[in-house]
């Protein structure tokens, strides 16, 4: 399966995400998003729906904010705008439309994705939206609402100067990975299979410490969902420095919202509230603003990532 990313210099950040989503950042780190034109808007106005919002749990309606735990380093799925505090990207505004349709605020905080469910189970936070693929080894841990679909990508330096085309390639080279991600089992697996010497592979705590090692020349390459792969490669202030290795993605699977196992209440009326931005188009116009369109989802479903491992 391959999926193309169509580049915009200057991907938009929606009015939606302005109202509807306060961010809390923990560990500021800056990632740079350019502003600019916005695109033509084609679905329906968000609408508040009561019934939805009477289904929400009391604690939630009460507080009036449901708190999202983000790995901010994943453009451009959620990371830090120009000011180095605002978590941006096609996560956020979905999470300001919901808000909208639900009557809440959604808040996000960012921490390491190693630690993103650990925070969940302990409840500091309430879901966690991280560009989080939904795998049968999770499904163990906690529920998903799914939301998008990527695979992985195999990201290069520019010039592509070790002449990397494909996983096999990585044989005998340093990879750098972030924690926690299922790119860092995909490589283990396909070490095991080197016939020679088997890959290196280092992880760091977030992305933009894995990209650091790529650019530096410390790592041969970086493993990303495809999205943020072809996003560093195609930015203006990135491009210069990573180049996709190929169009090929591997082990497609579906991103979910995961949320703790006992809290099936909340679980059933975000997928809710996610099905109405699907059927009224506001789901598909927040990822055409940020070039992201062929991994949408037709349906909002619960625990159908149909990875393992």
């Amino acid at each position: 399966m391959t999926m193309r990313v169509h580049r915009r210099d200057r991907p938009a950040i929606s009015l939606v995400a302005k109202v509807g989503v306060m961010v809390t950042c923990l560990a500021a780190t800056l990632a740079g998003c350019d502003q600019g034109t916005k695109v033509e808007a084609t679905a329906q106005p968000v609408k508040f729906n009561k019934s939805l919002h009477d289904r929400l749990p009391e604690a939630v309606r009460s507080a009036g904010v449901i708190r999202v735990a983000t790995d901010a380093s994943y453009a451009p799925a959620s990371y830090f705008g120009p000011d180095g505090r605002t978590i941006i990207g096609f996560e956020p505004d979905l999470a300001a439309a919901l808000g909208q349709v639900l009557g809440v605020r959604f808040e996000f905080i960012n921490v390491d994705f190693q630690s993103v469910l650990s925070r969940l189970a302990a409840h500091q936070v309430d879901v966690v939206i991280s560009a989080m693929t939904d795998t049968t080894d999770r499904e163990k841990q906690v529920d998903f609402i799914n939301y998008f679909t990527a695979g992985t990508a195999i990201l290069v330096q520019r010039g592509n100067p070790q002449a990397i085309t494909n996983l096999k390639d990585l044989c005998g080279k340093t990879v750098a990975v972030e924690e926690g991600t299922v790119q860092v089992d995909l490589l283990q697996r396909n070490s095991r299979g080197c016939p020679g010497v088997p890959i290196n592979i280092k992880t760091y705590p977030t992305n933009s410490d894995a990209l650091l090692e790529l650019r530096t020349g410390r790592a041969a390459a970086v493993l990303n969902d495809y999205p943020p792969a072809a996003f560093s490669a195609s930015d203006t202030k990135t491009r210069g420095n990573y180049q996709l290795a190929s169009d090929t993605q591997y082990e497609p699977g579906a991103y979910g919202v995961a949320i703790a196992k006992d809290r099936s209440d909340l679980r059933d009326v975000l997928r809710d509230a996610l099905q109405q931005l699907i059927r009224n188009g506001v789901y598909a116009e927040v990822l055409h603003r940020w070039s992201v369109t062929e991994g949408a989802l037709k349906t909002a479903t619960i625990n159908n990532g149909l990875v393992h491992g």
